[in-house]
């Protein structure tokens, strides 16, 4: 007796919540531990994250209120993102530049990244009624635009502020070891 096939909604949606975990846990992973300061993914995120603002904002002029929201989570994540380098511990070693964030405001904020998803995951997923909000008015939803303009001022505001260290660091004159290549990073020093 043949076992019937899943249905591909359900293969999608177990593929959806599988890819979102893995990012969250990637995320939370990066902003509690030290990490080496990059070259290129503080540039990445002062373009990616304004851009990404200037597109929701014009969306939704049509709603001034939602604007609104938006650019107050804007402030709101500028100010956590100042507050953010204050408790940032940075170090310059001869390996490079590291920096070590605050756990209690990166857990804080990818438990608020992780909340609005999976809330959202139930409300499409779990509540197949009529009410049931459709995927578009996921983007149109006040409270989503306010955290994700919060989650956007915070990393914009806290890369220009590690861009700002590097630049300082670098100004100074302090010989600073360069990154290793993305295919040496695992492989063991040479003896000394």
């Amino acid at each position: 007796m043949a076992i019937p096939a899943p249905h591909p909604s359900l293969l999608v949606s177990c593929g959806v919540v599988a890819l979102v975990a893995w990012r969250l846990y990637a995320r939370m992973r990066r902003m509690i531990g030290r990490q080496r300061l990059s070259r290129v993914r503080p540039w990445v995120t002062v373009v990616l994250f304004p851009v990404l603002l200037l597109m929701l904002s014009l969306g939704s002029l049509a709603h001034p209120a939602h604007a609104v929201t938006l650019l107050a989570g804007v402030a709101l994540g500028v100010g956590l993102g100042v507050y953010g380098l204050r408790l940032t511990r940075f170090e310059q070693t001869p390996q490079g530049l590291f920096y070590t964030p605050s756990a209690h405001l990166g857990i804080a904020l990818s438990l608020l990244l992780f909340g609005r998803v999976a809330y959202r995951l139930a409300q499409v997923y779990l509540l197949a009624s009529s009410t049931a909000a459709t995927p578009a008015d996921f983007v149109r939803s006040p409270l989503t635009l306010a955290i994700f303009g919060t989650l956007a001022g915070y990393y914009t505001a806290y890369a220009i502020g590690l861009l700002r260290w590097r630049h300082r660091v670098s100004t100074l004159g302090v010989a600073v070891a360069p990154e290793p290549a993305p295919a040496a990073q695992g492989a063991e020093p040479p003896p000394a």
